[in-house]
This record gives structure tokens, sequence and C-alpha cells, in this order.
């Protein structure tokens, strides 16, 4: 009886994580559709679209790097002052602990114009990562602009800030369906606390 009750409450428990699910964060637009001959309605989510980047080891990286993935993005350069040695920190505890999942990815977008390939192949070295988990990618900076917009995060070119960009710290959780399920202060340990927890939620969740 005693182990009716225990394999019923790790059932339960189980059954409780995996209902669990993280919201959906963007505009989201209510469309009709016809199936069979009825008219339903579904819900358009606001999803990362389509970029073009090449990574520290010359590879390019695309939308379809992540097809089937959940990621981590960011932007940040190499020569940040700032909050980016901070969050650089933070996105090494996730690149830890995912390393040998292949569920998981992460993408840091260089904002610098002078990270180049070779700049960023260096800085994949000074931290001892590898792009087969961790991409840090370039591209035209028009382009690295436009995808930020798209995470919610803010880059300028700010000739008075230190390093000479600006940029907000946060950390974008992205599922398979290239939606955003969560944004995070990546300067903040607590926040990164949460948003492991949230990796391994999505994981778990049902499509």
């Amino acid at each position: 009886m005693r182990w009716l009750i225990v394999i019923s409450a790790t059932f339960l428990l189980v059954s409780c994580m995996q209902e669990k699910r993280l919201p959906i964060l963007g505009e989201r637009q209510v469309i009709q559709v016809e199936k069979d001959g009825k008219i339903l309605t579904d819900t358009l989510y606001h999803t990362i679209s389509a970029f073009r980047f090449i990574n520290q080891d010359s590879v390019e990286i695309t939308e379809k790097t992540f097809e089937g993935k959940i990621y981590v993005a960011d932007f940040f350069f190499t020569t940040c002052p700032s909050i980016c040695p901070k969050m650089k920190q933070q996105m090494l505890r996730i690149y830890e602990k995912y390393k040998d999942d292949d569920r998981i990815l992460l993408l840091s977008h260089s904002i610098s114009r002078e990270d180049s390939v070779p700049v960023l192949r260096e800085y994949a070295k000074k931290i001892k990562i590898s792009s087969k988990r961790w991409h840090l990618v370039t591209g035209n900076w028009n382009e690295i602009e436009r995808m930020a917009k798209q995470y919610f995060v803010t880059v300028t070119e700010d000739k008075d800030e230190p390093g000479g960009y600006l940029h907000s710290g946060h950390f974008a959780l992205i599922d398979k369906q290239k939606r955003i399920r969560g944004i995070y202060e990546g300067t903040d340990p607590k926040e990164v606390d949460k948003l492991l927890k949230d990796i391994d939620i999505l994981l778990n969740e049902n499509p």
C-alpha cells in the first residue's frame, strides 16, 4: 500500500511538471481558420524572423541552425567595460549546465563593428567555449540592430557610452517554435537561476 502511495505521488509530481507552461511573450494576433468545413479561432504569436550571421569558426549561422532547438540569446561585445563581463559569467553557467545537451544552444550577437571573426575566435578561446553549443556571431550592424528589436533588446551606438555602444543585458529564452518564452536580466544571478529552471520546464513542455 505504501509503495502504491509513493508511485501515485511521483506520477502526480511528474504530471504537474509536464503541465507547467511558460508564457509566450510579445504581440499576438487572433485569426480564424477553416478546418474540415469548420471555422476555428487560432493565435499567431511573435516569432524570431530569419537571420544570417557568421560565428567564431567562420561558419554561417541562420535560423535553421536552431531548428528543433531551445536557445538563449543575448547581445554583447568583446571590449565592453561595463555589463558584458557579468553577462558572460552568467551565460557560462548556462553553458556548463547544458554543454552536453543537444537540445540547447546559446547565441551571442556582437554589436561592435570591431568584433571580427578572428576577434570572436580568440574571445571564445579565452572563455573556453565550443561553437558546438555556443555561437558568437557577427554580421552587418544594421542587421544586428534589427535582430535586437526581435528579442526586445535595446542596442545603439553612442560615443558617450563606455566602449561606444549602449545595450541592455537581457537574456531571451526561445522555444522550438522560435517564440520568446522569457526575458531575464543577464547580470543578476537570481534572474539566471530562474532562467535555468525555466529551461528545464520548457524541455518538459508538451508542444
